[in-house]
């Protein structure tokens, strides 16, 4: 999104959606005791960070990658579900073959599309917000993914220094040793 935007909600209490300061910001500061000259310097720093954020927008437009959802499901989803979370007619039919239930498929799909549509209500209110939800979303997952591989790389020297069982992270017996 927009560093505009961004702009706008973190300064909407004092600022006009154009960079102005508010009247009524301008009158707290003043019986506040600030002077004239200190709120017109901030009135103004603010002001030329709003416009050199506009500039930018323009010129030089923030990437916003979008994720869906379906980004987010596992690969064993990925086979059974469509992306907005509805079942595929195949993993249905493939499934009461096996026997299970046509009420448990539909409770499934009920709850897939429910997590579908509190995804893309986030990333709605967040972009709202100037900020990129699925973005942060997968970051945090791709941090999570290489904090694990970290861990998984040190457990495997503190074996070989035949450090105490307690202290290792995972099971030493794990079968990826």
């Amino acid at each position: 999104m927009s560093r505009i935007k961004r702009w706008i909600n973190m300064y909407q209490k004092e600022f006009n959606p154009d960079g102005t300061l508010k009247l009524e910001a301008r009158q707290q500061m003043l019986s506040e005791g600030m002077n004239e000259a200190a709120i017109n310097d901030y009135a103004l720093r603010l002001k030329n960070k709003y416009d050199e954020w506009k500039r930018l927008d323009e010129t030089d437009p923030e990437p916003w990658p979008v994720y869906t959802a379906y980004d987010f499901f596992t690969p064993t989803e990925k086979q059974q579900f469509n992306p907005d979370g509805t079942l595929k007619p195949e993993y249905i039919e493939s499934e009461l073959k096996k026997g299970t239930s046509s009420g448990w498929l539909a409770e499934m799909e009920r709850r897939k599309k429910i997590e579908v549509d509190n995804y893309n209500d986030l990333s709605a209110y967040y972009a709202e917000r100037g900020i990129n939800f699925g973005q942060e979303e997968m970051q945090e997952r791709l941090a999570s993914n290489r904090t694990y591989i970290q861990r998984r790389q040190q457990m495997e020297v503190d074996l070989r220094n035949n450090e105490e069982p307690s202290s290792l992270p995972f099971d030493k017996d794990t079968s990826w040793f």
